[in-house]
C-alpha cells in the first residue's frame, strides 16, 4: 500500500528523491520548502526553490513556512494526517512535535556515511578532506543534528577526479533509490534500525568563502582535493600575477601532474602549477567576470610564460 507522505527539501539535491516516491505510487500530501529569495538578473525577482518548482509540476501542495516551531505551525502539519515525513536538504531544524506528528516518524537521507560528516556540507568535506569513498543513508530523525539510528545506506568511492558537482549527482540519485527502498520497508514493517556509532564523528561545517583561497604549499593532491571539493561553488580560487593587474581566477577541475617548482609557479605551457610537493594541471578554470572556459581557451586570451606566479 502506498504511503501518504509529507516532503520536506529545498535544493537540487533533493528532487530526484521527491519524483521517485511519486513515481512508486506514494501519496505526497504537501511538500515543504524555503520560502523564494531574490534572484533573476537583476536581482528582484522571487525565485522558488528547486523543490517548489517540481512540486508545483505535480500539483502538490506548497508550504513554505518561517517557523516550524509555533503552534499554528504543528496544527497544520498534524492535519495532513500523514504516515511519515521524508527530509532531505530541507535548511530548517525540525522541533520533536513535528518530529513526533508523523504516525510511522520523520526519516532523513544524508549525504555522508554517518557519522562521520554531520551537518550542512558533507560532500565537500568528504572531497576536500581526501576521504576514499562517501554515500547516503537513511535514518529516522531525532533532535540532534544528524544523530539518529540509520535504517540503511549505500557506499560510492570518491576518486581524485571528482568535484562536488560530480559526487552532488551521483549521491541524489543514489539516495532517491535509497529511499524507495527504505519506504518500501516501512510500509511492510522491516526497516531495521540501528544505533550510530559514537566512534568516528566528524562535522561537516558550512562553507565559508574565506577558506576557498588556494594555499600551493600544501602537497599536489590537497590542492587537488580543495580545488574539487569547492567546485563549482564557491570555487577555490588564486590570483595570477603580471595579467594587467592581479586576476582573481577560479580553478574548477585540474589533476595531478608531474613537476617540481616554487608553490604557485607555472611549470609549463599547459598551465602546470608546483604545488609544495608535486605538481597539478589545470583542466578548467573561469576569470573573474567570465564564464567557465577549459584550460586551452583561457590560454589563447591569457599566454603565460613559464615562470609566472599564483598566488
Amino acid at each position: 500500500m502506498p504511503l501518504r507522505l509529507i516532503f520536506m527539501g529545498t535544493p537540487d539535491f533533493s528532487v530526484p528523491t521527491l519524483l521517485e516516491l511519486v513515481a512508486h505510487g506514494h501519496e505526497i500530501v504537501a511538500v515543504y520548502t524555503r520560502a523564494p529569495k531574490p534572484g533573476g538578473r537583476r536581482g528582484l525577482q522571487l525565485q522558488p526553490t528547486p523543490v517548489e518548482e517540481a512540486a508545483r509540476k505535480l500539483g502538490v501542495p506548497v508550504l513554505t513556512p518561517k517557523t516550524l516551531k509555533s503552534q499554528e505551525a504543528l496544527d497544520e502539519f498534524r492535519a495532513f494526517d500523514a504516515d511519515a515525513a521524508i527530509v532531505v536538504a530541507y535548511g530548517m531544524i525540525l522541533p520533536q512535535a513535528i518530529l513526533d506528528a508523523p504516525r510511522l516518524g520523520c526519516y532523513n537521507l544524508h549525504a555522508s556515511l554517518l557519522p562521520r560528516w554531520r551537518g550542512a556540507a558533507p560532500i565537500n568535506r568528504a572531497i576536500m578532506a581526501g576521504d576514499a569513498e562517501s554515500g547516503v543513508m537513511v535514518m529516522k530523525m531525532d533532535v540532534g543534528l544528524d544523530t539518529g539510528d540509520v535504517a540503511m545506506a549505500e557506499r560510492l568511492a570518491i576518486t581524485d577526479s571528482m568535484t562536488a558537482l560530480d559526487l552532488h549527482d551521483r549521491l541524489c540519485r543514489l539516495g532517491a533509490d535509497l529511499m524507495v527502498r527504505a519506504m518500501a520497508a516501512l510500509d511492510r514493517g522491516g526497516l531495521q534500525l540501528r544505533k550510530q556509532s559514537e566512534d568516528g564523528v566528524t562535522y561537516a561545517a558550512k562553507i565559508d568563502k574565506a577558506e576557498a583561497r588556494i594555499d600551493w604549499a600544501k602537497p599536489a593532491r590537497a590542492v587537488l582535493r580543495h580545488i574539487h571539493g569547492l567546485s563549482p561553488f564557491p570555487g577555490a580560487w588564486a590570483e595570477l600575477a603580471g595579467v594587467s593587474e592581479n586576476a582573481r581566477v577560479k580553478i574548477l577541475r585540474c589533476e595531478l601532474a608531474t613537476g617540481a617548482g616554487t608553490p604557485g609557479e607555472v611549470l609549463d605551457d599547459l598551465l602546470t602549477i608546483a604545488c609544495g610537493d608535486g605538481a597539478i594541471r589545470i583542466v578548467e578554470l573561469q576569470r573573474e567576470g567570465k564564464g567557465r572556459m577549459q584550460a586551452a581557451d583561457f590560454l589563447r586570451g591569457v599566454p603565460l610564460r613559464t615562470g609566472a606566479r599564483f598566488s
